[in-house]
């Protein structure tokens, strides 16, 4: 799976993003060629290579000649909708400018095919946009994954006059994100920046595991102290199903305190909600208390959601989370016919030709109970008809 990873070094915003996956690799040739298909005149892409603090990178300029003063959410999604790209552009290309509408009609108290996007209503925003969608299509990336996002603090100017930064709608774009402060008093993080990263994104967290294949620096127009740059890193990673190694997230924590009884209506409440596994272990607490460690395994993209079960619905005040890599066989599920009728067995395979099949728990049960013989027996039953069926 074709991954890649943007790492906030400073902050980021859609001209860095442009910056970083035409250092990556994308050939700027190809970048305007997809943003021709907008057939939307006006604008001029400029690319040069700068440095930041000793770092080469490439820095892209949207230049603009635009007299719409201000433009409403359905213009710009009528504007993408216009133009000749592929259906699956446009379309992540809408749910991006549909996430800035919220973000401003809330902040605003408008609905959103009437709120005032101002600057964020022109064409720079709209090639941002489109270009780094189109960016990520051309480059082939399957998965995309964010470090968590620097923001930085002071003041800017706006079409209602001076605004703390982070500006009201990155910060509600970047609702659910990691963020974290940062020693520069600038902006770092553009909402153009946030709507692209919060909705391109799988999930947020450390560089996943995969076979580096490259890596591009995006520049910012200003000068910080430390390199105003976003690095893209673009590698294969293993996918879902696939026999590589996999970046799985733990979150565990200690509990002394909750009624026994509790801990089957959370386990089904986590698999519900995406847990790859669940399990409990008894421990020893502090003054020699008996307790139990619950922890759950899940894709990354699923820990923030499962992380508010386990608040909600236990009696813990923290939760352990790190990642592990799990190594999984490919496999598949397929139905042999037994005796005592049908049984889904999953099959995996490794090595050179190498099998095993473990039948499904549940089509066992059930048989085992309708014909009151013993579960063994149906299991059993199971693997000799996948051996006679040659999966394994």
């Amino acid at each position: 799976m074709k991954t890649l990873y943007f790492d906030c070094v400073s902050g980021a915003s859609g001209d860095m993003i442009l910056g970083a996956l035409l250092d990556a690799g994308l050939p700027a040739d190809v970048l305007r060629e997809r943003l021709a298909a907008l057939h939307l005149p006006g604008f001029e892409l400029r690319v040069e290579k700068v440095e930041k603090c000793g770092i080469a990178a490439t820095q892209v300029d949207v230049v603009v000649d635009d007299d719409v003063p201000e433009r409403h959410l359905p213009q710009l999604e009528a504007i993408v909708q216009g133009g000749d790209l592929p259906a699956h552009v446009v379309e992540k290309s809408i749910a991006v400018l549909h996430r800035i509408g919220e973000a401003e009609a809330a902040i605003h108290r408008s609905s959103l095919d009437h709120v005032h996007l101002h600057e964020l209503g022109g064409i720079d925003t709209i090639v941002d946009v489109v270009g780094a969608v189109s960016g990520l299509d051309a480059l082939g990336i399957e998965r995309v994954r964010c470090s968590p996002i620097p923001l930085g603090r002071g003041f800017t100017n706006s079409a209602h006059g001076r605004i703390p930064l982070p500006a009201p709608a990155t910060v509600a774009l970047l609702r659910g994100a990691p963020v974290t402060g940062s020693e520069i008093q600038a902006e770092t993080v553009t909402p153009t920046g946030a709507a692209l990263l919060s909705t391109l994104s799988a999930d947020f967290g450390a560089i996943p595991a995969m076979t580096l294949s490259a890596v591009g620096y995006g520049a910012g127009r200003k000068d910080f102290a430390i390199p105003n740059v976003l690095r893209v890193l673009v590698g294969e990673a293993a996918a879902a199903g696939d026999s590589g190694l996999q970046a799985l997230v733990v979150l565990e924590t200690n509990i002394d305190d909750l009624n026994p009884e509790t801990y089957d209506y959370v386990m089904g409440r986590l698999f519900a909600a995406g847990a790859l596994d669940v399990f409990l272990a008894p421990i020893q607490m502090k003054k020699n208390r008996p307790a139990t460690l619950l922890s759950v395994i899940c894709w990354p993209s699923a820990a923030a959601a499962l992380s508010d079960i386990l608040f909600s619905e236990t009696s813990t005040l923290g939760i352990r989370r790190y990642e592990v890599m799990r190594q999984a066989l490919p496999r598949r599920s397929q139905t042999v016919e037994t005796t005592y009728g049908p049984v889904r067995v999953k099959v995996a395979h490794w090595g050179d030709g190498q099998a095993k099949a473990a039948p499904e728990y549940e089509d066992c049960r059930k048989l085992a109970a309708q014909y009151n013989i013993p579960l063994r027996e149906v299991y059993r039953a199971a693997v000799q008809a996948a051996h006679a069926a040659a999966l394994v």
